[in-house]
Formats: C-alpha cells, structure tokens, sequence
C-alpha cells in the first residue's frame, strides 16, 4: 500500500458531525489500525507521522495502520466520537490527555519508559493519582518569542526582563526606535487567548506567595486578579505597543512582522519562529523567559502537549495499538517527530534537532516551566470565553471589569 492511501486527509460534514475516508480491501487475518492526528496533512509534522506509520506498516505485515490527518474541526470531532464511545485505537491528545481524554486512554505507567519523560512534559501529562495516558514525542516549550536584532537595536538586553515592569521599560525603548513592540493577529482570534494563556501562569500559579491553583481546581475564580491581566493588555494596547491593526491581521502577519523586524514581541509558541524564518531565513529569532507579575517571583516558560499520543481503553486491537504507540519511542521516530517543529524531544535521553533555535534551548534550560492555563486550571470551553473577551478590550466593547467578569460568569458555568 503505497504513502496515499495511509495518509489521508479528514473530511467533515458539518451537519452530521461524521467524517469519512476511503477504505481500501480488507486483508484476511491483517490487523487494521485507525490512528487520528490533529496536524494538518501539509504541515511538516503530519508528514513525518506518515513517513514513522509508513516505516510500522513495512516492518509489521499483520498490520496496517491508516493515519488520518486533522484540521481545524479536529476538537469538534474528537467531542462527538467521545459522546458515541467511537475512537480511533490511536490518536493524538492536543494538549487534553489528563482533563479531558484520560477516562477514555489506557493508563501508560506500565510501558516502562515513564522515567525516560522529559521533565517539562512529565508533571503536565500526569494526573492527581500518578498517572499518565500519552507519549509525549516532543515537548511544546516556550516563552516570548522576540527579533533578537530589533532588540539589540533598541538597547534592550534579554537578561534584564524580568517582570513585567521590565517588558514595559523595554517596549518603550523599542517603540522610539520605530518598531511595534508587540504583534497580535487578532483576526485569528486564538492568538489573543494564546496572549491570556501565556501571561497567566504569573498571574495565578508561578509565585509560591501568590499561588491560586488550588483555588482554581476547586472552582474559585479570583475575578480581581484577572481584571489585572486584562489591565495590563489593555495599556500594551492603549500605549501604541501593540501593531494598530491587532483586530484585522492574521497570524501569518505576526510571523511575517517577526521576520522582517517590524515586531519585536510575539505571544506564540516557538511555531512563530519556524514559520517567520520561511519568510526570512536569516532573520536573528528566539525566545525569552514570560517575565514575572510579582517581584518575589522568577520568569519561567510554557510547557505543555503538542504531539502526543494515546490509545484507546475500548480498542478491539489494544496490544497491537500498543505495538504501534511504543514503536515512536524509538529514538530515530521521535527525533523525526520533535525536530518537524524545532523542540525538545518528548524523552530526555534522546537527542533533538532543535536547529537554530538550539542556543536558545541551552540559554534557558532549567528555568521553570509551567502548563497552558486553560488545560490546567479552567474548565473546558474557557478557551473562547479568553479568546472573546480579549478582543473586546481591543475593540472598545468590554472594559477589563466586564472581561473579568465575564470569565468568572463562564468559568463557574462550566465548572458546574
């Protein structure tokens, strides 16, 4: 079976919910493998997902693997599929596998590799008893991506970020040389909640003094502290450090903005960086620390799921989907997959292709790290409540008050 017919691209119908795929003839007695992805078939990690599930189908001839690439929709329909009790034997967590996901995952604790975890993706994927559901193939670190030329230009050193009474001293300077500090495309309006799910962890967790998670786990939203957040995105804004279009432009133009040096500041995750250098191979990128909100704190990094998979509990085929799963454990198929995005790998001892951003993973190794807000500390479907209510401040429709309270109106709503 040639690479087309493993590899095939997720056909929603919206109205329906189903999707559908070609089918190609049943072998007697060959073990057929549904695995889901939520990468798009064109991106450089769905295609090295194909190249390890193409290497499996040769290896093994009693199995065949069909790998089904995502899109946009692909939460929408993993929702659908967990209603019905109808997974693939395989698929890929997006960042879910313990809040949401892990009653429908084999606990993986027993596979022997669990003290092999990268530990910036261990306490992430694990839950309150100790386990975890997935392997992680990569790790998703990050911090604030930045143009390491706009900055020098500007007479700001990195290494004196440290709050955010630091960022703001420094999005000044940049602003009087003539660049937008920041750079927001809200149009896709997740890159504003990326914004929120970024600068939050100093907010609520980062500071041992200021701690609120375990406030947040047990459904208590601190309204004030998040009318602080929102506070400070709102005078980025008001100050002229954001770009004046942050409403009507698109992802592609902060990455485009990044490489061409007319941002110096971007809220994304080092996938910014990768796609900035396709529009300048030579543009000098990297990333920094998310400076801290209070004084007695530190900076730290994000860290959390990208590529990582589980198998299902209910899988007519679990030994083999099993197979399937250790088999990107080994070494060469998770340096395939980390180094499609230029991160870690998802097991310390195994070598990653970070390439230029390597000095930068070597900078910062060490400092703390800390998970996607909304996955660790919201209920799910708080995504598009931080989404909205952040592109109310910029458009003039929410004050900081009426966003604050609107998370907290939407938090206890879905947390019940």
């Amino acid at each position: 079976m040639n690479s087309f017919k493993r590899i095939m691209i997720l056909v929603l119908i919206a109205a329906t919910g189903s999707f559908l795929f070609a089918s190609g003839q049943q072998d007697e007695g060959v073990v057929e493998l549904t695995m889901m992805i939520n990468f798009g078939a064109d991106t450089a990690t769905a295609v090295a997902f194909e190249e390890v599930v193409n290497a499996f189908n040769n290896e093994y001839d009693g199995i065949e693997v069909t790998l089904i690439a995502g899109d946009a929709n692909y939460e929408a329909l993993m929702k659908s599929k967990m209603a019905t009790n109808e997974l693939p034997d395989v698929w890929s967590t997006h960042g879910w596998s313990v809040m949401r996901y892990s009653e429908y995952l084999l606990p993986l604790n027993d596979q022997g590799w669990g003290d092999r975890l990268n530990p910036a993706i261990k306490p992430v994927i694990t839950d309150s008893n100790g386990n975890f559901y997935v392997l992680p193939l990569d790790v998703d670190l990050a911090g604030v991506s930045y143009n390491k030329s706009v900055v020098k230009a500007a007479g700001v050193d990195i290494a004196d970020i440290r709050t955010w009474d630091d960022l703001f001293a420094a999005m000044k300077k940049i602003k009087a040389i003539g660049v937008t500090p920041v750079h927001i495309g809200g149009k896709d309006n997740w890159t504003i909640g990326n914004f929120f799910d970024w600068t939050a962890p100093a907010m609520y967790v980062t500071d041992p003094d200021n701690n609120s998670s375990d406030e947040l786990l047990n459904g208590d939203f601190d309204t004030a502290k998040w009318e602080i957040l929102a506070g400070l995105f709102k005078e980025m804004n008001e100050k002229g450090y954001m770009n004046v279009d942050n409403l009507t432009s698109t992802f592609s133009d902060s990455a485009r903005a990044l490489a061409e040096g007319s941002a110096a500041f971007e809220f994304y995750g080092n996938y910014v960086l990768t796609e900035a250098w396709t529009y300048n191979p030579n543009a000098e990128l990297g990333f920094f620390p998310v400076p801290a909100f209070y004084k007695s704190d530190s900076p730290s990094l994000i860290s959390g799921e990208r590529a990582a998979i589980g198998v299902w509990k209910d899988s007519e085929y679990p030994e083999e989907s099993m197979l399937l799963l250790n088999y990107f454990t080994r070494p060469e198929n998770m340096t395939k997959i980390s180094a499609s995005s230029a991160i870690p790998a998802g097991f310390s001892d195994v070598e990653s292709d970070t390439g230029k951003l390597k000095d930068d993973y070597s900078r910062w190794f060490g400092t703390p790290a800390f998970p996607y807000f909304d996955r660790a500390f919201l209920p799910s479907g708080m995504w598009d409540t931080m989404c909205s209510t952040g592109a109310g401040i910029l458009s003039g429709d929410m004050t900081t008050a009426d966003a604050a309270a609107k998370m907290n109106e939407d938090f206890n709503r879905m947390y019940k």
